[in-house]
């Protein structure tokens, strides 16, 4: 069977990307399928730029084909803060409370009317000498004052969606992955897959 490496250590994000690849018969890997993979440092300026580093990267180390993804929150208040440094805004790799604790306190004197966000997510698909394919998906909010739901991660406590009336914590996994960022960012990137012809059996 042929092999798609998708360049993470989360299992979530795995299970995506198989039912994206599984009608093409692809059978998708993670990094903890090659732990003798080294970090690759994310020196981008914006969510592609590190999508496109990691997948580049790793593809040409392995010579196989790699998809990468990066992702995060921008807050129109804070000049699109967190950003690229959403996963570690407060200063500590991953620490998902004091991240969103960061958030609320900058936005403290900002209306809601005015807290407009988004949740961004960039995917990088390289496919070894041809051209690297970057799409991006997105799922736009509002940041409230105080963390609402248990479900999710990051910042989805206090992410609103108007039109569901629920934050992203308080919707199910279903309801996430129909409406999510990585969602419509997979989505694009179906469509990209489409017009590579993949019946073809060339280069994927």
């Amino acid at each position: 069977m042929k092999e798609i490496l998708i360049a993470t250590k989360n299992s979530g994000k795995v299970k995506d990307f198989e039912q994206l690849f599984s009608p093409y018969g692809y059978q998708v890997k993670s990094l903890y399928d090659f732990p003798d993979i080294p970090d690759v440092e994310e020196t981008g300026t914006t969510f592609r730029e590190n999508a496109q580093l990691k997948a580049e990267t790793i593809s040409k180390a392995l010579n196989q084909i790699v998809i990468a993804d990066d992702s995060g929150l921008e807050v129109d208040a804070l000049d699109e803060r967190p950003g690229v440094f959403s996963a570690r805004y407060a200063g500590v790799e991953k620490n998902d409370k004091a991240n969103l604790e960061k958030v609320l306190e900058e936005l403290k004197e900002i209306p809601l009317d005015k807290r407009t966000a988004r949740f961004r997510c960039a995917l990088a698909l390289v496919i070894p000498n041809e051209k690297t394919i970057l799409v991006e998906g997105m799922c736009e909010g509002k940041i409230i004052d105080r963390p609402i739901g248990e479900n999710g991660f990051g910042y989805d406590p206090i992410f609103y969606l108007e039109r569901l009336g629920k934050t992203m914590a308080q919707l199910t996994k279903e309801e996430k992955n129909k409406i999510s960022h990585r969602a419509n960012a997979l989505n694009n990137l179906g469509e990209e897959l489409k017009k590579l012809d993949l019946s073809l059996g060339g280069k994927i």
